[in-house]
């Protein structure tokens, strides 16, 4: 996939296809195919800090790690973005879904998961 502004990390989507974190920018979502199907700035009318971590949960939503912002957002399918974590973080980076609900957030800033 060309043409991304300094992707950073990247997480598969059910049912094929992936979501890539921009630096300093923005978090797409792409087809199986490479195609892009939306930039979640542009879907949600959201501003990132400095996207980093993302992943996708059990039900198909896309949570994002905001570096700059310190916090980590959900995107729901269908619905307005919702803010899941504004506290605790200093530096959040890598982000995994369990298939049990857990999500697990890399801090850099404190060298543990959280």
């Amino acid at each position: 996939v060309p043409n991304l502004q300094g992707p950073r990390y990247i997480s598969p989507v059910p049912g094929g296809g992936f979501v890539v974190s921009e630096e300093c920018g923005d978090v797409k979502v792409f087809m199986s195919s490479c195609k892009l199907l939306c930039s979640l700035s542009s879907k949600y009318g959201h501003q990132f800090g400095n996207p980093a971590g993302v992943c996708v949960d059990k039900d198909g939503s896309i949570l994002v790690a905001d570096e700059q912002r310190r916090t980590v957002h959900l995107f729901p399918e269908h619905g307005a973005p919702i803010c899941l974590v504004s506290t605790g973080l200093r530096r959040p980076a890598g982000m995994a879904c369990s298939s049990s609900g857990h999500l697990f957030v890399a801090d850099t800033a404190e060298n543990c998961v959280k």
